[in-house]
């Protein structure tokens, strides 16, 4: 049966589209969080990352662009990490994260807290009935303190927190649980706690994990290839394995079998999942809705969730609250579940820019699904002050000429940028380069990506910067491009997309263009890109899919 009392909450500031993801925490209101109210608008300014936790939404930890680390709130169990269990309405530091540069955090229900630094260090503190500090005693820990058995050369970038236990992704691929083991969240293949980090091996021992999550007391992973492994209590089905028995061990979701999954976030006690062609599945507990299929009924398979007819781009879940939230490429958020006290059981647009605003704004508690992430207003950073200047004739020393048009640029930034620069610019001392390889929106795109790390060219027209990124053998172009294209994959054009892939090497593409085309065969084989495409081409297709079984009745 699903539990009513909420537990425990995890949050993360890894995200899959890290570019959606800066712009839309850039506009973020952390005010809408009902306990900043305790700070003034001076300490708000300051405010860099924060995260608010606890049963309530009573306690918070930031901060600040000095990355000084400050909480505030009703320090239960001592997880304001200040050395006491006394509340308090006035931020205190805490010296021991002070200048850490937080890179991820979570928290559990006691609550404990669970924080990585962007040196890969771990450090915990709060809540320790279970061992879930993983300092090898139960004693609460009342100041954060560094976690370093079996975690010795080890860099954590990720980590994720159960009711009472924990869990970190090392940056090598590796998983280590410690804590409470009653259901087998541990994935120790025992229930008996743990209280030192375990490296979780059985069906991960040879498999590199790239994100976790942990529900109440059920853990998860996604692997490389796309494969999610699942260990721990399955009462209302929240594993995906088709049944309600608990699992000591990872155990692969067999339901998932050829969809690439690219996160997992875990709610109360439902699961969510996107996939890499922007799909979304949901299964586990659904009394309010949750899973987003118009039904109140428990789904212990992975169910489709129909979110608009856009690509998901980030969905997002909350151990504190039955609630759901997802963002479209497009740029819509969209929240079900339980709202505030209602049961929304479709997917329901929302006037917010990010899901963040969902969960300040309808979940009981009032707290963060992951560690956010706020954009200073009145400061440019580095790469913000080289995109303003992209295309600047005031400060720019260099001019493409590309069909009839100039595209301004700044010599010393291509050199430091780009190999094909470095060479064709030193001792020229031209003002203005004519370039007719390229059209204008193409050549215009790759500068600018020079710039920024980004690319802004419509999905349709990334085939023509596939091309000038494999010519001037831009790699991490090349991939950005690869990602853009996927985004706009249809049947109609699948097979383009899939020679374009296979003409400029791009193996991920390729692959990803065959799986699109195999899982949508029948419609695929009727288009004219099919009735036209090469022949030597078509052979080996034909040949690939056949060895895949795609003709198999």
């Amino acid at each position: 049966m699903e539990p009513e009392s909420p537990v425990s909450h995890g949050v993360t500031g890894k995200q899959v589209i890290h570019a959606t993801f800066l712009s839309a925490l850039k506009m973020l209101d952390v005010g809408k969080w009902p306990i900043f109210a305790l700070c003034s608008q001076e300490e708000l300014k300051l405010i860099r990352q924060a995260c608010v936790f606890g049963s309530a939404g009573n306690e918070v930890l930031y901060a600040t662009e000095n990355d000084e680390v400050f909480v505030l709130g009703t320090n239960c169990s001592g997880c304001l990490g200040t050395g006491d269990i006394q509340s308090t309405i006035e931020p205190q530091r805490l010296d021991t994260l002070c200048g850490k540069k937080i890179a991820c955090l979570s928290y559990g229900s006691g609550p404990h807290v669970v924080v990585t630094t962007a040196e890969g260090e771990v450090y915990t503190w709060g809540h320790n009935a279970y061992s879930q500090l993983g300092n090898g005693t139960t004693n609460h820990g009342l100041v954060p303190c560094q976690v370093s058995t079996n975690l010795v050369n080890k860099k954590v970038i990720e980590v994720a927190c159960g009711s009472h236990h924990s869990m970190v992704l090392t940056s090598d691929g590796e998983v280590y649980a410690w804590g409470y083991n009653n259901s087998g969240q541990v994935g120790s293949g025992s229930t008996a706690n743990q209280p030192i980090p375990r490296r979780v091996t059985s069906c991960l021992q040879n498999k590199i994990a790239v994100n976790i999550a942990c529900g109440q007391m059920c853990s998860m992973a996604v692997v490389e290839n796309g494969e999610v492994y699942v260990w721990g209590y399955n009462g209302n089905g929240q594993l995906g394995l088709g049944s309600s028995g608990n699992q000591p061990t990872p155990c692969r979701i067999a339901a998932l079998q050829g969809i690439r999954v690219q996160r997992v976030a875990c709610g109360y006690a439902h699961t969510l999942v996107l996939t890499d062609e922007g799909q979304l599945y949901a299964w586990g507990a659904n009394s309010y809705g949750q899973l987003g299929t118009g039904n109140k009924s428990n789904q212990s398979y992975p169910a489709p969730v129909i979110v608009d007819k856009d690509r998901v781009i980030e969905i997002a879940a909350c151990h504190s609250a039955h609630t759901s939230a997802a963002k479209t490429q497009g740029g819509h958020v969209y929240m079900w579940g339980q709202c505030r006290g209602q049961s929304v059981i479709l997917p329901h647009l929302t006037h917010f820019a990010c899901t963040d605003d969902v969960f300040a704004c309808f979940a009981t508690p009032a707290v963060t699904w992951r560690l956010l992430s706020v954009e200073p207003d009145d400061h440019l950073t580095v790469a913000q002050s080289l995109k303003k200047e992209f295309d600047n004739p005031d400060t720019a020393d260099l001019k493409f000429l590309v069909d009839g048009k100039y595209i301004h640029v700044h010599k010393v930034l291509l050199k430091i940028r780009c190999e094909h620069f470095r060479s064709i610019l030193n001792n020229n001392d031209d003002d203005i380069i004519e370039m007719s390889e390229f059209s204008y929106q193409v050549y215009r795109a790759f500068l600018e990506y020079l710039y920024t790390d980004s690319i802004s060219l419509p999905p349709e027209d990334a085939i023509g910067l596939l091309d000038l990124a494999t010519f001037y053998r831009e790699n991490r172009l090349k991939k950005l491009c690869q990602q853009t294209i996927k985004q706009s994959i249809c049947e109609e054009n699948a097979i383009a997309l899939f020679s374009a892939a296979v003409k400029y090497e791009a193996e991920d593409l390729e692959e990803f263009c065959f799986r699109f085309c195999i899982n949508h065969l029948t419609v695929v084989t009727q288009t004219t890109g099919f009735a036209e495409m090469d022949h030597d081409l078509l052979k080996n297709f034909i040949s690939k899919a056949s060895r895949v079984g795609a003709f198999k009745n």
